[in-house]
């Protein structure tokens, strides 16, 4: 099709979408989709996320009442405008497994009335059965608050007149923050450390509190052969791309000297070294929480206005067998995992059967336990697994090098994520499975029990379906352990839970045993809401939702940057791209309470 073809037919049906928003006629909108069709809205028609699927539903939402009107009257979508000159401009229609569907598709931006802000879209459009160009998707996302834009340039107005340092400046600001803070962050890692540089450049004051020495220690100190599992290019940063001399799959040491600096270089206001001391309480009359830090010997007081807790992965799920105080080798988590030289040659048994227990393995056949002793994976339940090249391809951005990482984030979460797993579900993950089939052949072969399912008869949501429904847990992106695997080089134990533990080993239910010197337990961690219970207490806590993370009803992350159920209490928690992404509508939500228009 040609692009002045795919111009006309965008310009056309957004011309007349902006007429239905114009009027309030939600009937209208509606009739603008495919009767199956989507729309995705990130805070444009209320502060929350929402995905809605078919013509009742989408009239539904924007029939709503809000303060005396229909939604979309209320909302007041003007001043559409097609994207022509960016990469997302109208362009042919492709969506990850259906590449038969033909299209068109394409970006625009608009202004939103009630609250006053800019915002910013993105539509996939196919003909229906009457020629017809409907939209498969649209997507609408809250990009400013209009009057209160997020800043790019410099404010600190330094040297005018050359009465004032850098130093000077940077330690008046801190010291404001430190006296009185709107926000408070629990947690320095990449989700903390994005959601305060993202707050700062909304003029929001942000303290953040991490419990480590220094930034970056929450990847400094885990196992040593960590690396990340997704390209740099897409695990960036908010606002610093690392350095092109950076390897693809970033070091864990490499990353967190990087976190340290970013931290500086953003000029955050960090308190390391520091943990809540007591359960923090909100007042619902004043609106701020009272919260207790230990800081050094320290106990200091605050009380912010918003709390946003950026705990990660929460603590070490260490199960409980009998016997487990009897083994006389070595037991320890996969959190506390520091040095395979010193098990060489001896039995190891690695209980878990995800990405770390992969590395850790990795780590011990690279330091010759498997040359005299033996190195055995325990797979106690079928793993997800997809290779690294595979899913290289499949992530491969669709843009130019060079192009802004934030317009790959854009186009990506502009697709519903159950639309996706749907798609998954209905050949998406066959098709992706028969590209790893040599892979999967051999670690069948070789014991290893493989499921693209989270539960039986549910439809194979592949490893997309694992990370958005378990952050990830029960998935191997294999990065060079399957080959081990097929090899022989890990022998895999699987299909028998354990029993119990001896003085010199495992015996599983079927009454088989395990030997072994060292025991590692790769079995995960925490589910967010246990540390969230320790740190705030059961009256809290029990007022929110059941999880973080995970799909709700209608396909959307729960509480994860959005309303938690609780007044002034975030949560942030994700990879780098979600975080890099979300950060801003977090800070914007933020943003429209302090300002006392949400």
């Amino acid at each position: 099709m040609a692009s002045e073809d795919l111009h006309a037919i965008s310009a056309d049906w957004l011309k007349s979408l902006e007429n239905a928003t114009s009027t309030g006629d939600a009937k209208s909108f509606v009739s603008h989709f495919l009767s199956d069709g989507w729309f995705r809205d990130l805070l444009c028609f209320s502060w929350n996320f929402r995905t809605l699927s078919g013509s009742e539903k989408i009239h539904g939402f924007l029939s709503e009442v809000v303060d005396g009107k229909p939604r979309l009257e209320y909302s007041g979508l003007r001043d559409f405008k097609l994207e022509d000159h960016t990469v997302n401009a109208p362009s042919p229609l492709r969506v990850p497994d259906l590449q038969d569907m033909k299209g068109v598709q394409g970006a625009f931006t608009f202004t939103i009335t009630k609250p006053a802000a800019l915002g910013r879209g993105f539509f996939r459009l196919t003909q229906d059965g009457d020629d017809k160009w409907k939209a498969l998707t649209l997507f609408t996302n809250m990009q400013d608050l209009v009057g209160h834009e997020e800043s790019s340039a410099d404010q600190h107005r330094l040297y005018k007149d050359r009465n004032i340092t850098w130093e000077e400046d940077v330690d008046a600001r801190f010291r404001a923050i430190e006296a009185d803070p709107t926000v408070m962050i629990v947690g320095g890692g990449q989700a903390g450390l994005m959601s305060a540089a993202r707050l700062g450049r909304l003029g929001i004051r942000v303290l953040v509190i991490e419990k480590n020495a220094c930034v970056g220690d929450s990847w400094r100190k885990r196992y040593p052969n960590l690396t990340l599992h997704t390209a740099a290019t897409q695990s960036s940063m908010l606002y610093s791309p690392y350095p092109t001399t950076f390897p693809e799959y970033i070091p864990k040491g490499k990353l967190a000297n990087f976190l340290d600096s970013y931290a500086v270089d953003h000029e955050l206001c960090i308190w390391s070294s520091s943990s809540i001391a007591s359960t923090p309480v909100y007042d619902s009359s004043s609106a701020r929480w009272t919260v207790e830090v230990q800081h050094g010997d320290q106990k200091v007081h605050f009380k912010p206005k918003h709390l946003v807790l950026a705990t990660g992965i929460g603590s070490p799920y260490i199960p409980t067998w009998n016997g487990m105080d009897e083994f006389q080798g070595a037991l320890y988590h996969s959190e506390f995992h520091k040095d395979a030289e010193q098990f060489r040659g001896k039995r190891v048994v690695v209980v878990g059967a995800g990405n770390t227990s992969g590395d850790i393995c990795e780590d011990f056949v690279a330091h010759g336990a498997s040359e005299e002793g033996e190195v055995t994976m325990v797979q106690r339940s079928a793993t997800c697994v997809e290779s690294l090249t595979v899913a290289k391809e499949i992530s491969k951005s669709p843009f130019p090098d060079g192009t802004p990482i934030e317009e790959l984030d854009f186009r990506r979460n502009s697709m519903p994520l159950s639309l996706i797993l749907q798609l998954k579900i209905s050949g998406g993950t066959q098709r992706t499975k028969l590209l790893d089939k040599g892979l999967h052949d051999g670690l069948r072969k070789a014991g290893f029990n493989l499921t693209w399912e989270l539960s039986p008869g549910s439809g194979e949501v592949g490893l997309e379906g694992f990370v958005y429904s378990r952050m990830a847990s029960g998935t191997m992106l294999d990065v060079g352990y399957g080959e081990l695997i097929v090899e022989g080089r890990v022998k895999i134990k699987q299909g028998q839970d354990i029993s119990r533990f001896d003085k010199d080993g495992i015996t599983f239910k079927d009454g088989s045993k395990l030997s072994a010197d060292v025991i590692v337990l790769a079995t995960g961690y925490e589910p967010v809401m246990k540390t969230t219970r320790a740190l705030l207490g059961d009256e809290i806590t029990d007022q929110l939702p059941p999880e973080v993370w995970g799909l709700d009803s209608e396909g959307e992350l729960n509480q994860t940057c959005r309303p938690s159920g609780h007044p002034g209490l975030w949560f942030a928690t994700g990879g780098f791209a979600f975080s890099r992404f979300f950060s801003k509508h977090l800070g914007l939500q933020i943003l429209a309470r302090e300002l006392g228009i949400a």
